[in-house]
């Protein structure tokens, strides 16, 4: 046979670790091919290019990114050939498994759960006898009618071959993130996420994981993205991994991980603050709510305090970047509910701060009693919900303008200047200046053309102007701070009109050549001369003394100037405060 296992990645940076470990599990009895495309080619390319390996067999992994596609992918490819055989696998069919069977003929098997023994049972069974029913864990079709048979038991997974030695992965190691898994299972039971399914916790073989992370950084591999669901609910196993990790690594390599942290004790938090080279790690921490009675509905055990103690700790370390998790529409968050859980969050400032919208994935407790907070939620993948008892879909859409404009002007960290200011001095919380913001780039209709970054701080400028504020002039200044600041090279045309006209500039420029202590030892060192101060600085009036509110966050009204040097080298910018004489 020739067998193919297939997916439809949501970018192409992401890689598929299911198929991989279906090959490995196959061999040598079977040789699988592996092919991956994304959500974004056009089916017919991607039918195209699997026709044309004449398969006997193609399984494909489904999930709630890729299923709409991958179901006309394999609709077509029945209707060109009858005769290749398609399996499907994957959590998004594990649930609800005779209602996938029936809603998509052209698959003629699913396998559920854990399918490294079942693929292969299946395979064996597909060159033989065709006695499926000795197959465990899977839904075939009988004379038309769709049966299904009962689940083995779970999978030693110290006995599972590695799924990362393929010799054809080594190319895109180094351009694609790799995950990795050494447990499978969560211990906790929240009841929107699929994990909270299996009981219990497994582990991989220790031994094994280390070989294969060398392995990963030898050939190439930058980005390392652990999959466990709670990386350290072993502290011995996290402080054992995280100092392999930090002891054998090589230069470039990050590694990701999901945490708990509220169980993570500060012994080990300040191990990593004082061992890991910064930039190594990087955590993703799933909050979701703060709101207590919201956490208990649906079985959520969070310790928002200890959280919180993690999560500082973490980030005065200055080590590691976190990434942190919020859910709209659990169960009893209502908008103004959701509004402190975002302010309790924003205020641990995250790196990075995720807001999604609560989908009602197939067989999770919370889809199997939706009717209880009278949810109404899309039919079609990704059942993100549209409205509940306490948060109609006026207020999710409220929700998504918040969200569109957090990833731009917070996640993106563009302007972290201007963004501190704004929700800590000008607006009541950090929630109503992105609510507010967001309302304005809607009704604007920015969300639906593109942008430059020009684009963005002129908007936010035309958003502040609106509201006829009173210290726009300090707002502005930090904006042409934080425009400049992340730059490598001097801009060609801003995005303000410049403060001085040429005259004026030569005039402050022979100022500062005259007197050149007056911008301090850092810009003595640069030596610079004038020809330099004209080809690679910009100048800029400021209403308020920069350098005094970077080093105590105090505004002090009187005029200054901000001088930037954009060093040829590409060694970054340096920003120049200083009062004219």
């Amino acid at each position: 046979m020739n067998v193919i296992c297939c997916t439809l990645n949501a970018k192409y940076i992401h890689t598929n670790l299911a198929i991989r470990y279906l090959k490995a599990f196959a061999a040598p009895e079977f040789n699988i091919q592996l092919k991956e495309y994304t959500i974004k080619d056009p089916v017919m390319n991607i039918v195209s290019d699997l026709y044309q390996q004449e398969p006997t067999v193609i399984g494909f992994s489904c999930y709630i990114w890729n299923i709409e596609e991958t179901i006309k992918v394999i609709n077509m490819l029945k209707k060109i050939d009858p005769s290749i055989q398609i399996v499907l696998g994957g959590p998004e069919v594990t649930y609800d498994t005779v209602e996938w069977m029936e809603k998509i003929p052209s698959a003629d098997f699913i396998v559920m759960g854990e399918g490294e023994y079942s693929f292969k049972q299946l395979l064996s069974e597909m060159s033989g006898e065709r006695n499926y029913k000795t197959v465990h864990g899977i839904a075939y079709r009988d004379h038309g009618q769709v049966k299904i048979t009962p689940q083995m038991n779970k999978l030693d997974l110290k006995e599972l071959p590695s799924p990362y030695r393929f010799s054809e992965d080594k190319v895109h190691l180094g351009k694609r993130v790799t995950y990795i898994e050494t447990s499978r299972g969560c211990p906790f039971s929240c009841q929107f996420c699929l994990s909270s399914i299996e009981v219990g916790v497994r582990y991989f073989d220790r031994e094994k994981i280390k070989d294969d992370i060398r392995y990963l950084m030898a050939n190439g591999a930058k980005t390392i993205k652990f999959v466990d669901r709670t990386f350290n609910i072993s502290r011995s196993y996290a402080m054992e991994m995280f100092r392999f990790l930090i002891d054998e690594h090589l230069p470039g390599t990050v590694f990701q991980f999901e945490i708990t942290a509220d169980i993570m004790r500060p012994e080990v938090i300040e191990f990593l603050n004082q061992e890991a080279p910064k930039g190594l790690f990087r955590f993703e921490i799933g909050v979701q709510s703060t709101n207590d009675y919201t956490n208990e509905l649906v079985m959520r055990k969070q310790n928002f305090a200890k959280l919180t103690r993690t999560v500082t700790m973490v980030k005065d370390g200055g080590k590691i970047d976190q990434h942190l998790d919020l859910i709209a529409g659990l169960p009893e968050e209502d908008y103004s509910s959701f509004r402190k859980t975002f302010n309790d969050v924003f205020e641990l400032r995250p790196e990075e701060l995720q807001l999604g919208f609560l989908k009602m994935l197939r067989g999770t407790g919370l889809r199997l009693s939706a009717a209880q907070h009278e949810y109404v939620y899309m039919d079609h993948s990704p059942y993100e919900i549209l409205g509940n008892n306490v948060l109609p879909f006026d207020d999710i859409l409220r929700i998504k303008q918040v969200e569109d404009v957090l990833e731009k002007y917070w996640n993106d960290h563009r302007m972290n200047h201007t963004i501190e200011y704004l929700v800590t001095k000008v607006f009541p919380s950090p929630f109503d200046f992105f609510q507010e913001f967001g309302a304005f780039w809607d009704m604007k209709g920015w969300a639906r053309i593109g942008h430059q970054l020009e684009d963005l701080f002129r908007r936010l400028f035309s958003f502040l102007e609106s509201r006829s504020m009173i210290d726009l002039d300090i707002i502005t200044g930090l904006m042409k701070y934080d425009y400049l600041i992340n730059h490598k090279y001097k801009p060609r045309k801003p995005w303000w009109e410049q403060s001085f006209d040429k005259k004026t500039r030569t005039e402050i420029y022979k100022q500062i050549v005259e007197n050149p202590s007056l911008l301090g030892q850092t810009y003595l060192e640069l030596e610079l001369d004038e020809k330099d101060l004209y080809k690679h600085t910009m100048i800029e009036e400021l209403s308020f003394d920069l350098s005094v509110y970077l080093s105590s966050g105090i505004i002090e009204k009187r005029p200054s100037n901000l001088l930037a040097y954009f060093d040829p080298a590409n060694n970054g910018t340096l920003i120049f405060s200083f009062i004219e004489n």
